[in-house]
């Protein structure tokens, strides 16, 4: 199976007939195809970003983002250093969609607070990216499904001959970890 890309936003799946239908071949196209879907997604939430006036990285701040988050936990949900996230919080306060707060148990943390304006922007930002993204229009409620438990299956599965687990910071739900 081979990923076409025939125009921005457009994806077609085609399975090619290979002499050679080995497990190599086979995993060569996994890998080709969900590169070609994750360049996709990063095409579509970099045209988001823009629309918004942030920056890719602001965007998936935004996305992260639920109630009262310490600066450090959205890095680490975010899988950057905690510095980084002091421009990005700089960035959020200036359009007005965050607040810093001083943590109630430690007034030394600061939390980061979605302001109306911010649950506003993350409500669109939310159906937009839902609106373009391959797997909503491409993919039927039930297809959805399947492909939702079958990524969480591989996050789920440790990686041989690493002790480190890709979803290991994830919940059962399949929610990134508090």
């Amino acid at each position: 199976m081979s990923i076409e890309i025939q125009a921005p936003g457009t994806a077609r799946a085609e399975v090619t007939a290979e002499a050679d239908d080995s497990a190599p071949a086979l995993n060569r196209d996994i890998l080709d195809s969900l590169t070609a879907l994750v360049k996709q997604a990063g095409t579509v939430g970099h045209s988001i970003a823009d629309g918004f006036g942030i920056a890719p990285h602001d965007l998936l701040a935004l996305f992260k983002l639920e109630g009262g988050l310490a600066m450090k936990e959205l890095a680490q949900r975010m899988g950057c250093d905690a510095s980084f996230v002091t421009a990005i919080a700089d960035t959020l306060e200036k359009r007005g969609f965050i607040r810093r707060e001083p943590s109630q148990r430690d007034r030394r943390i600061k939390n980061l607070m979605l302001t109306s304006e911010g649950m506003t922007a993350k409500e669109r930002l939310m159906a937009q990216l839902a609106a373009k993204m391959p797997w909503c229009y491409a993919l039927d409620e039930a297809e959805r499904r399947c492909f939702l438990g079958l990524l969480r299956k591989m996050l789920d599965t440790p990686c041989p001959g690493t002790t480190a687990n890709a979803g290991e910071s994830r919940t059962e739900t399949g929610r990134d970890a508090p």
